[in-house]
């Protein structure tokens, strides 16, 4: 088994691609080794020491390390557990665990806007930020504000601010006039 590596616009995230896929469908967010219970390769990442975030899209592992630990240090651990995991035979996601779809439900008296926003994230966003080894996702809209939840690479990514203002602000003002700024969420 080859795995690759692909840097992300975030110096402590780290794209690994391990050649087959890793979610049929969504994506799954691990902010924390808690979390990372849930999916036997994700508990096997946070074992290695200095991971402190994974993400998994439909073809690749996103790993966040520690502001102090060193990617030359912890590279070939978290190689190491990604490849012991496929060559387990072991789930990706445990049985009681679920990709997540993304978005966040809305109803009501903007349900019209709010599908446009979603579609246009979908269409233009997700895939170009999927690259980079991350996700935002779509958790609300209020008085012309839309609040996105970022993951992955995207979380605590020092161009985020940018992407999310330059970005994908202009973008859904441009072609959603209700929209007038966007703002991150944690969740």
């Amino acid at each position: 088994m080859f795995i690759q590596t692909e840097s992300t616009p975030n110096p402590a995230t780290l794209k690994f691609l391990p050649g087959q896929t890793v979610l049929e469908a969504g994506t799954a967010d691990f902010p924390t080794a808690e979390a990372g219970e849930k999916s036997p390769l994700a508990k096997r990442i946070f074992s290695v020491s200095g991971v402190t975030g994974v993400f998994f899209g439909n073809d690749f592992v996103t790993v966040t390390k520690a502001e102090d630990m060193q990617w030359d240090h912890i590279k070939p651990a978290i190689l190491g557990a990604v490849m012991e995991h496929y060559q387990s035979g072991q789930p990706v996601m445990g049985a009681d665990a679920a990709a997540a779809s993304g978005h966040a439900e809305h109803t009501g008296e903007d349900a019209e806007v709010v599908n446009q926003i979603k579609d246009l994230l979908d269409s233009r966003v997700r895939p170009a930020v999927a690259q980079d080894g991350g996700d935002i996702t779509f958790h609300g809209f209020d008085r012309g504000v839309v609040y996105l939840h970022m993951q992955g690479a995207c979380a605590g990514c020092p161009s985020s601010t940018l992407t999310l203002k330059m970005g994908i602000e202009n973008l859904l003002r441009h072609y959603i006039p209700e929209v007038t700024e966007v703002r991150p969420v944690a969740v």
